[in-house]
């Protein structure tokens, strides 16, 4: 697992309405399409505390060398991906219901971190991270 603090704030792009798989000029009203989601967002937990934010992101089967942890100003962002092993040629697949491949998870934080304070552990499929809220004085 990569750790890196980031002396920057977090640029998110948010956009209003579906999405539109062939740019503006596709005028699909009723229809909207999208043809691929290039990341998967899997199940967080975010817990905060009188002197903590704590953040458990669920990633099963995910090994640990393919995790970055980047800490921001304003936000938190796990990214990496699962590679699960491929089925064996010739079999027949009756549920694919588990995600593989990149995925990213953002969490806007409500208070600043104190970053050289940071702490997260991997266990049991989980990635628990304890972000320290800087004093107030």
């Amino acid at each position: 697992m990569r750790y890196r603090h980031l002396g920057y704030r977090y640029a998110m792009v948010v956009t209003t309405g579906q999405p539109r798989p062939y740019g503006e000029g596709w005028r699909g009203e009723q229809v909207s399409i999208i043809l691929a989601q290039p990341r998967w967002r899997p199940a967080a937990d975010v817990y905060e505390t009188a002197t903590a934010l704590e953040v458990t992101v669920e990633l099963a089967g995910v090994d640990q060398e393919d995790l970055d942890v980047l800490l921001f100003e304003d936000a938190l962002v796990v990214e990496g991906r699962r590679r699960l092993a491929p089925a064996d040629r010739g079999g027949v697949y009756h549920a694919a219901e588990i995600r593989q491949g990149p995925f990213r998870v953002d969490v806007s934080l409500p208070a600043p971190i104190e970053a050289k304070r940071v702490e997260a552990r991997y266990e049991q499929g989980l990635l628990h991270i304890l972000l320290p809220k800087m004093n107030r004085r």
